[in-house]
């Protein structure tokens, strides 16, 4: 198998750091080398997360170079635009239609960019736009949006389902896990 990079971004309070680990931990179930990195930022503000996933037979830096992600795989659409110089030309980008607008937007300094959409597809070769919160709350907990594009990133990825469910049993509190298994599952449908 090539070497994979996923480049995993949002912001804070997304569960982009969860979405990578369940995504870290199916990668080395598979028998992957696996490493990862992840920049926090203002986080807690609500400011720009991002994570590196790169799995392969061997991989030596967790760093993704720009130009080099397969996967752009985004929890809010302007966050797409701020990491879209990291996707190949043949790479694919899944991203949350959520849009959160930044501090300088909410106080009128600037405004959202509306063509979103078309800047990324003439960016990549697929393209897939999710509405993961409308999900979750069909499925009754909004917090399951970010399994919910783990849901849609994994129809991707060759990965046994076995695996996917091992990693959501280890990782996934009890009390937490059906709603989260049955959110990856209405991911993985779309």
């Amino acid at each position: 198998m090539k070497n994979i990079n996923i480049l995993i971004c949002g912001v804070g309070g997304q569960g982009i750091l969860l979405a990578g680990e369940l995504l870290g931990d199916v990668a080395l179930r598979s028998g992957y080398d696996v490493k990862k990195s992840e920049i926090h930022g203002m986080a807690q503000r609500g400011g720009s997360v991002v994570s590196h996933i790169r799995f392969g037979e061997k991989i030596y830096s967790p760093i993704i170079k720009k130009g080099d992600a397969d996967f752009i795989f985004s929890f809010e659409r302007m966050e797409t635009l701020r990491y879209l110089n990291y996707l190949k030309p043949d790479g694919a980008i899944i991203v949350n239609n959520q849009k959160i607008s930044p501090t300088n937007i909410s106080i009128k300094s600037s405004s959202y960019p509306e063509d979103i959409e078309s800047i990324c597809k003439t960016k990549c070769k697929t393209f897939k736009s999710v509405d993961a919160i409308s999900i979750a709350e069909q499925i009754g907990n909004i917090k399951t949006t970010n399994t919910v594009m783990i849901g849609v990133l994994s129809s991707f990825l060759d990965f046994d389902l076995k695996l996917w469910d091992e990693t959501f049993h280890k990782l996934i509190p009890k009390k937490h896990l059906d709603i989260n298994l049955k959110a990856f599952n209405m991911g993985r449908q779309l």
